[in-house]
């Protein structure tokens, strides 16, 4: 049986570990826009080459987490904090996955001429990854109150996304051109994505609230 401080041991390294991927996620997010906005292939690889190594960060600490509910069969807080972790995990490796396809993008539309300059969507990936990143803080600081805040942002980046579907989907309905056409389609994947990983960082919000006060609530 492990002993009590050989359990909080064991589940601050997963704790720290978590965060780490964190740390990884929000890089992914900046560097596949930044590929996106700049054209720069060699960037967006390093960002489809890098997901196979979150993947990996998510199965070390799914095990990890099922180690210690097996082994000590934690109660209370503990086990909320384990059931976070878990949940938390899934989400960051999704966030990983659309930072992914948003490198793909990159790939697949390099040889074009953007058809404007790229401003909402690294706006939005700001806002998104910043969300990630406090989200995170907040699991570690167990601020119910941050949580909540941070995922009140989300509306400020769904907003965005809006306002970036009609201009892409009137630009599409005026222009003949298909290379333009499937480029705006392109930049509306982008964004959607990036609406997605804020819905994930709220989804992050939640389990910290969840963690803090026993309580599941649905926020954004």
């Amino acid at each position: 049986m492990v002993t009590r401080q050989v359990f909080h041991d064991e589940l601050e390294k997963l704790h720290q570990r978590l965060l780490e991927m964190g740390a990884l996620v929000e890089e992914a997010v900046h560097t596949s826009v930044r590929s996106l906005a700049e054209q720069d292939t060699a960037a967006a690889q390093a960002v489809i080459d890098g997901d196979d190594v979150l993947d990996g960060m998510e199965l070390e600490i799914e095990e990890g987490c099922i180690h210690l509910i097996a082994l000590q069969q934690p109660m209370a807080k503990d086990l909320r904090l384990i059931a976070a972790i878990l949940k938390i995990i899934t989400d960051l490796e999704r966030i990983a996955d659309n930072a992914t396809n948003i490198a793909e993008i990159t790939i697949r539309i390099a040889d074009q001429k953007l058809i404007k300059p790229l401003e909402d969507i690294p706006r939005m990936a700001d806002m998104s990854a910043q969300m990630v990143h406090d989200a995170l803080d907040a699991l570690v600081k167990q601020d119910e109150a941050f949580a909540r805040e941070v995922a009140d942002r989300d509306d400020a980046v769904d907003a965005i996304y809006s306002a970036l579907f009609d201009e892409l989907v009137e630009i599409m309905q005026a222009d003949q051109d298909p290379v333009r056409i499937a480029q705006c389609s392109n930049l509306l994947f982008a964004a959607r994505f990036l609406e997605r990983i804020a819905d994930h960082a709220t989804n992050i919000a939640e389990r910290v609230v969840y963690l803090a006060s026993g309580k599941r609530e649905k926020l954004g």
